[in-house]
């Protein structure tokens, strides 16, 4: 007999994951990936930093690079669609995921001209190798010969934002960390490393965005070259974000990573 001005139900509440991580976990499980508890935590909180801050909506495909696996890797945080293909030629681990630099590069699945909207873009890479490159090696890119792309070569770092706009950088030192371009409006690219931004243009850019897949680690031009053999240990493609957007986007991108013990 149930007992008088108490309920007979028990609720028990548990401390669980975000809903967009938890749904990220599962895709990685569907693959064939694991995930280990820290890179859970890890994940879900930069979920939450990114929601807090209002990127989260400015996201299309987000690539945290856990899991030490193709599998894994390869899956986007943000959705289900635009889920990444490494070729063959990589190195996984919890460090993040290392080309060969000579035919190994990852293939995003989305087509910039069809997903990205011109003047209003950004697109990262987090490398973990401080490397001064006496040979182009492209963190990202594709160019027709409109583009967008970040090329590391003989401490110059040259960059191009939606079309045709082009920003080359000398006597730049350090080539590790989060690499953005980000253009947020017609005349408004900025070129950012971390938390400095190295380089702003105020040029029109009327270029046209290529119909092309956006490719990590190697130069899409018509044909695939340059490709790169620093450490990957994240990705993105989004929006345009504000300043104050993009600076807490690396707060967060490398709250990630220490918590991870992989940042630079």
């Amino acid at each position: 007999m149930p007992i008088t001005g108490y309920s007979n139900t028990i609720s028990v509440t548990t401390a669980g994951f975000d809903a967009d991580a938890q749904a990220f976990f599962n895709r990685v499980t569907a693959a064939g990936g694991t995930l280990s508890a820290t890179e859970q935590t890890a994940t879900n909180q930069l979920v939450l930093d990114m929601k807090s801050a209002g990127i989260w909506t400015a996201m299309r495909a987000v690539y945290p690079m856990v899991g030490a696996s193709a599998a894994a890797c390869a899956q986007n945080l943000k959705s289900s669609s635009f889920t990444g293909t490494f070729t063959s030629g990589w190195t996984f681990a919890s460090t993040g995921v290392t080309p060969n630099g000579t035919n190994a590069y990852f293939n995003t699945n989305f087509n910039a001209s069809t997903n990205f909207t011109a003047n209003n873009l950004s697109v990262s890479g987090y490398s973990r190798t401080n490397t001064q490159d006496a040979n182009d090696r492209f963190i990202f890119g594709i160019q027709t010969p409109n583009g967008i792309w970040w090329d590391n070569y003989n401490n110059t770092q040259r960059n191009i934002g939606s079309g045709s706009l082009s920003i080359t950088l000398s006597g730049q030192t350090g080539f590790d960390g989060l690499m953005m371009l980000n253009t947020q409006s017609s005349t408004s690219t900025k070129v950012i490393r971390n938390a400095t931004t190295l380089n702003t243009t105020t040029t029109l850019n009327t270029g046209i965005i290529p119909s092309r897949n956006m490719l990590f680690s190697v130069l899409d031009y018509g044909a695939l070259a340059f490709y790169d053999n620093k450490q990957l240990a994240f990705g993105h493609l989004g929006d345009g974000l504000t300043d104050a957007q993009a600076s807490n986007f690396y707060t967060a991108v490398q709250a990630f990573q220490t918590t991870l013990s992989r940042n630079v």
